[in-house]
């Protein structure tokens, strides 16, 4: 179960630690978005895909007419230049936080700018108000 993953980390250091390597992110990532093992193309959910490692993406071979997606592609971390390492931490936080996270208290910790830490935390929010991560696949509805 991927909320495994996220309940093995004990404090926000370690979550920061383990997700900062790009590897761990991947697998989780993976676990996530594709539970029962197959992995498909979030577009047209073709199984013909291939992992391009060195561009850290996979490429699709069914009819798709944009044939190469990431991790991101089609959950809320979809369309940010804000990579893993930063976005499941933020996650972590917010899900291990009994009355929620301030986007102040994101920009701090993470580094990011406060706007950035306010985007951030409405995708999160987004993904986790019916209190579970796996709201996490779901596309990103633009307002």
């Amino acid at each position: 179960m991927v909320l495994s993953n996220m309940e093995q980390q004990l404090t926000f250091l370690e979550a920061i630690n383990y997700f900062k390597n790009y590897e761990n992110c991947q697998r989780f990532m993976i676990e996530l978005l594709w539970p029962d093992g197959t992995q498909k193309c979030p577009r047209c959910g073709s199984t013909r895909i291939k992992h391009l490692e060195k561009a850290r993406v996979w490429k699709c071979y069914g009819k798709d007419k944009c044939p190469k997606f990431s991790l991101k592609t089609g959950t809320v971390f979809q369309d940010s230049r804000i990579g893993l390492d930063k976005w499941l931490p933020v996650v972590w936080l917010e899900a291990n936080s009994k009355k929620g996270v301030s986007s102040r208290e994101i920009h701090r910790q993470m580094g990011v700018t406060q706007k950035t830490a306010w985007f951030m935390l409405h995708r999160v929010r987004l993904a986790l108000q019916d209190g579970y991560i796996a709201k996490l696949s779901d596309h990103v509805r633009h307002v």
